[in-house]
């Protein structure tokens, strides 16, 4: 190995621990990454940032606004609706549920599936009294099976398509993946229902936001005496009295209930004031206020809620703008007129004072306010919201409009009509200009951490093929399998991406194993594009962790599942895909 070699390889392990260890978010790993390639000579300065436009960013980028586009339409709700209708049988509704979440992501963004599905199954828990961890660790898994069967699935579908198109000239098209993606998927999907789902733990967590918060043990009703303090002064500053953390989430005057009242409300003598703090602060409160405790009656939830004032429970999206932010930095009531009125992580309730807890991907957060404020202020913070909702079934025109423009995109890029980016491209033009989508909401549908980590990966990748990195891992791979026979070590492959995948974002691992996949062909003389095709299966089947892909993380906190839960339905899921894929990568993709 040269110099060179050595240096682009030793970056590339820096890479991978970098990513593994998640400290640093992955799209800063990777400019991180090619920034010091381009430093160091090994990509040249003109061509550093040539991957923030290369045709697989623009159609991840195009797939994701269409994906948003089919969503506001109500078309898949339809879909979701019809779910609800399945009888009781648990095998069957866990069969419906997945399967519903397969053909979602194989046709828009995985994690936009697994959204959508997500209050479904939290809905169908609780109504069958079953833990939630039964249903959404498999919910997940089928949304990343599901992204196997089309080009638009996944984007390591897309990273593979555009290797292949420099390897031959020719791209794989929208359904080259469905024959192999299809059964994979199929197979994966029978397994968890039948058998998988009953070797995930049973995290026994109790079923509703009431009993999961237990708000009733930290919200007291305290009355305020005429001439105490605090009389005249606004709820934002009663609520920094002593530097003591208090959450006013309700106020009671005369006969009116105002729940979540604005930081700017006057307090009066008289009114009863429902507030959220620990027993510390509630002293606090009580001595700096001059205010007092009304009674030990049992509070009655409906005062903190309303026709429009609401409590919901979201989680927290990973690479949400509020990961690693405290709720006093956030200062949500200032800022989005919401109360934090408790956390939960890995289904425990958060007892340490939540001013300072530093909030993580996969956190359950239960906030109170208007419903308007409140979707708002969801959609920037980056959540998804557990609780039932209204099904947007929309109108029929909007709903046939939707299916229309995507079905002509689908059709055009899968007769090549024109490249698949600039079919997306113009789906997605379509529904903004058909007021399908708002403008604003094509761009925050952009998933911008992915695009950027793309962005950066493809010139990375491209300095491992031409500084012959990539040949000569493919030539110790080879070397290790020289006494095996092709399929041997074309599940060799297969199994790599996988286990990288499990530790490093799923597109990132397609982009660094697709020129290893690539050289392995070459030294073995064989056709590329089976090794292409277990690149692309294996960057998609991260099952062992939570880390693997944001589905998984999604989970964790509504699930109640600890890291080590996912290996236990992950590792003979992962056993399973590799027996299916490589006999049907070898019929449908001979070397």
């Amino acid at each position: 190995m040269s110099g060179s070699q050595t240096v682009v390889l030793g970056i590339l392990l820096a890479t991978l621990a970098l990513l593994a260890w998640g400290r640093w978010r992955y799209d800063l790993v990777a400019l991180l990454a090619l920034l010091t390639l381009t430093i160091a000579g090994y990509v040249a300065p003109e061509d550093a940032f040539d991957g923030f436009g290369h045709p697989a960013v623009i159609t991840v980028a195009a797939v994701l606004v269409v994906s948003r586009g089919l969503l506001n339409s109500g078309v898949v709700d339809l879909l979701t609706r019809e779910l609800g209708r399945i009888g009781g049988h648990a095998l069957l509704q866990m069969t419906a549920l997945t399967t519903l979440a397969a053909l979602a992501s194989a046709f828009m963004n995985n994690v936009g599936a697994l959204a959508l599905l997500m209050p479904v199954a939290m809905q169908t828990a609780r109504r069958r009294r079953i833990a939630p961890s039964a249903l959404l660790m498999p919910l997940a898994f089928a949304s990343l099976l599901g992204g196997l069967i089309t080009l638009i699935g996944t984007p390591p579908n897309v990273v593979i398509a555009t290797y292949r198109m420099q390897e031959t000239g020719v791209p794989f098209r929208m359904f080259d993946f469905t024959p192999v993606g299809a059964g994979v998927a199929a197979a994966g999907i029978l397994f968890i229902a039948l058998l998988g789902w009953r070797l995930i733990p049973r995290r026994q967590g109790r079923q509703s936001p009431e009993e999961l918060f237990e708000i009733s043990d930290y919200i007291a009703e305290v009355e305020v005496p005429k001439g105490a303090p605090v009389v005249g002064r606004t709820v934002q500053e009663l609520e920094t009295l002593d530097d003591a953390e208090v959450t006013v989430v309700g106020i009671v005057r005369s006969e009116r209930r105002m729940p979540a009242p604005s930081g700017g409300e006057i307090v009066r003598a008289d009114d009863v004031l429902i507030v959220k703090a620990d027993p510390a602060d509630l002293k606090t409160l009580l001595d700096a206020g001059g205010l007092q405790l009304v009674g030990d009656r049992p509070l009655d939830p409906e005062k903190l809620g309303s026709d429009e004032v609401v409590l919901l429970e979201a989680v927290v999206r990973p690479n949400a703008r509020i990961v690693g932010k405290t709720a006093r930095t956030l200062n949500l009531r200032r800022r989005f007129g919401v109360n934090l009125l408790a956390v939960a992580r890995a289904g425990q309730r958060v007892k340490d004072r939540l001013a300072r807890l530093q909030l993580r991907a996969g956190d359950v957060l239960l906030v109170q306010g208007s419903g308007d404020l409140l979707q708002e202020a969801i959609a920037d913070l980056g959540l998804l919201p557990l609780a039932e909702r209204k099904l947007r079934l929309g109108q029929p025109r909007r709903t046939m409009s939707a299916v229309s423009i995507f079905g002509l995109g689908l059709a055009t890029a899968a007769l090549g009509v024109v490249p698949v980016q600039v079919a997306f491209v113009c789906a997605a033009v379509a529904m903004v200009l058909t007021g399908l989508l708002p403008l604003r909401d094509a761009y925050d549908s952009i998933d911008w951490p992915i695009l950027v980590l793309l962005g950066a990966m493809i010139p990375v990748g491209q300095a491992l093929e031409t500084t012959g990195v990539a040949t000569t891992i493919a030539g110790g791979l080879l070397a290790v399998g020289q006494h095996l026979p092709p399929w041997a070590t074309l599940t060799v492959v297969l199994v790599a991406t996988m286990f990288l995948s499990d530790v490093i974002n799923n597109t990132a691992a397609a982009v660094l194993m697709a020129p290893i996949g690539l050289g392995v062909a070459r030294g073995l003389g064989v056709h590329s594009d089976a090794f292409l095709m277990a690149v692309a299966i294996g960057a998609s089947c991260a099952f062992l962790t939570p880390v693997g892909h944001q589905s998984n993380t999604l989970v964790m906190g509504p699930g109640g599942y600890r890291f080590g839960d996912y290996w236990r339905m992950g590792l003979p899921l992962e056993l399973l895909i590799t027996l299916v894929a490589v006999p049907l990568l070898l019929h449908f993709w001979p070397l």
